[in-house]
């Protein structure tokens, strides 16, 4: 846990040394997506919104490394990570398919200080697929702390299954719009987000968080800006396959 009084330097230190996190458990919610739970000894605290790098080793010493959001709230003792399975992923392959309790991973982090949110100031978060991942973590937190009434949510998948954490989310009251293949009964018509449903969650001085895939990251962005947000009040995390 991050000490107060530290140097800046100290504390960037702590964030970017690569630790030994043991997996404390492992659930597959879908056939794409693994989720697992980390003992990280010593670690940082974690703000809502930050992710970790998982990093692989070979026996040739050929290493690859990922990033992952965290789920998780900073009061839980576990960092909890959702990996989706990416077509010949050789992180993903490996976290979704292989690892089991107990085994050992490298990990490092946390890591990120713009896409990041306290609960004390109003927010909307808007993710797409496993992009809501950070916004879990937001939700989570601002839940512990009293404060969900300061977080607004607009989730977007392809289907149900392919949306994760979606029985948390819509428990939450997040819009959730199904792309391709609608829930039975459908709760909105299928189809991708739209101005009409962003519109009623724009709220007087809020930062605008928008997490997913590239062209969803895009299409949502130019919806905030056609609805009259600032520029600057928008916060964009884009994810996809590494090079």
């Amino acid at each position: 846990m991050v000490t107060h009084g530290k140097s800046s330097v100290t504390r960037v230190t702590e964030r970017t040394v690569w630790r030994t996190a043991t997996v404390a458990s492992v659930a597959h919610p879908s056939r794409s997506l693994a989720i697992l739970r980390l003992e990280i000894p010593d670690r940082p605290a974690h703000l809502p919104g930050q992710h970790y790098v998982v990093r692989l080793t070979a026996e040739d010493g050929y290493t690859a490394s990922r990033s992952y959001s965290v789920a998780s709230s900073p009061r839980v003792p576990t960092v909890e990570l959702a990996v989706e399975m990416l077509p010949d992923g050789e992180v993903s392959g490996y976290l979704t398919e292989v690892v089991t309790p107990g085994d050992e991973l490298e990990v490092r982090g946390p890591i990120g200080g713009w896409f990041i949110w306290d609960a004390t100031t109003p927010a909307v978060g808007i993710g797409g697929g496993t992009g809501v991942v950070p916004l879990v973590c937001m939700l989570r937190y601002a839940t512990e702390v009293g404060r969900a009434d300061l977080l607004r949510l607009a989730v977007s998948a392809r289907s149900l299954p392919d949306l994760p954490y979606a029985d948390e989310l819509a428990a939450a009251g997040a819009l959730v719009a199904i792309t391709r293949r609608p829930t039975v009964p459908p709760a909105r018509p299928t189809g991708r987000l739209t101005a009409a449903d962003l519109a009623p969650l724009m709220t007087e001085g809020a930062t605008y968080f928008v997490c997913g895939s590239a062209v969803f990251a895009e299409a949502v962005t130019q919806l905030l800006v056609d609805l009259g947000v600032p520029a600057g009040a928008i916060k964009v995390e884009r994810f996809g396959p590494s090079g």
